[in-house]
């Protein structure tokens, strides 16, 4: 991340300048559209080995460059963030293509990427310069200032709450709400719903413990896995060190019967882990305070500031 005069976000502002791989295709476009519109997000280029030199053009009248390939288009616009729309079968090798041009940061939106492909990027990004956020997620999006992937901006305003999901459209919810108690939010990251992924939720929690615009915490979690037990642990540990923010959550997936993989790759539940219920009482022994519906996260949230 470039430094910035004031800490008002995580990962992107209206500083951050995004690369789209993927440009030319139809979800390419229609969401590069959408985010030049939401407070002239700044969308640079695109990405496509063979058009090279050509001119996108949007329904609203927008040109950008398109480039050969992320190095090369980073060269030329100074982007610091990659945003891939590429289909599954290339995805993985778009986001290895944005490692290999140190693009600090990389969100994949592809649902699908095969898992070998992820454990090939997870050993590339290992030994990188970038941070990936997805597969299989919406994105993020600070208010006012930038979004990168499909949220809906309209749903959002500037404030204090951080959110993180693991489910694209709970993530909505939580900001939904949170803009109706008058919150509002510092920014928002989707973190995906594979089993293999960029960006895990301790990454985003530590983010927003540091950040001083972020003032409480809005944590969303699906069966499956035990990255919700180790967020809680670890926001339990913090907060012995002295460092701690009011946090809400909701565990998506209560209803799920063991041994099913529920919506995506990354839900299901086995050998004793995984299960609503463990991740419930995990983190509400960390001091988080739990939502009984989606539909209850906003008024959670408020009442746990209020405590």
């Amino acid at each position: 991340m470039t430094e910035r005069s004031e800490a008002m976000s995580i990962l992107i502002d209206k500083t951050t300048k995004v690369l789209v791989q993927g440009l030319t295709g139809k979800t390419g476009t229609f969401h590069t559209e959408q985010a030049l519109a939401y407070h002239g997000t700044q969308m640079v280029g695109g990405i496509h080995p063979k058009k090279g030199g050509e001119t996108w053009t949007g329904q609203g009248g927008h040109t950008l460059p398109v480039f050969a390939s992320v190095a090369e288009g980073k060269e030329a616009t100074g982007a610091n963030a990659s945003v891939v729309y590429v289909p599954p079968a290339g995805a993985g090798a778009a986001i290895i293509e944005a490692i290999e041009a140190e693009i600090p940061l990389i969100v994949c939106i592809t649902e699908g990427v095969p898992v070998m492909d992820m454990v090939k990027v997870k050993a590339r990004l290992a030994k990188s310069k970038s941070r990936l956020v997805g597969p299989n997620c919406p994105g993020i999006l600070t208010p006012n200032e930038c979004k990168i992937g499909i949220m809906p901006g309209n749903i959002f305003s500037k404030g204090s709450v951080g959110v993180v999901s693991r489910s694209g459209t709970l993530t909505y919810e939580a900001v939904f709400q949170t803009t109706n108690e008058g919150l509002g939010q510092t920014t928002a990251v989707g973190i995906g719903g594979d089993p293999v992924k960029g960006t895990e939720f301790i990454d985003v929690l530590e983010m927003f413990l540091a950040d001083d615009e972020t003032k409480s915490i809005i944590m969303i979690g699906e069966i499956g896995g035990s990255a919700e037990e180790d967020a809680a642990q670890f926001i339990a540990d913090e907060a012995r060190k002295g460092r701690s923010k009011p946090v809400a959550g909701f565990i998506a997936g209560r209803t799920a019967p063991p041994g099913r993989t529920m919506g995506h790759a990354g839900a299901v539940i086995s050998g004793g882990k995984g299960g609503a219920e463990d991740k419930i009482e995990a983190m509400r022994a960390a001091g988080i305070a739990i939502a009984d519906s989606p539909a209850t996260l906003g008024i959670t949230l408020a009442q746990r500031l209020k405590a």
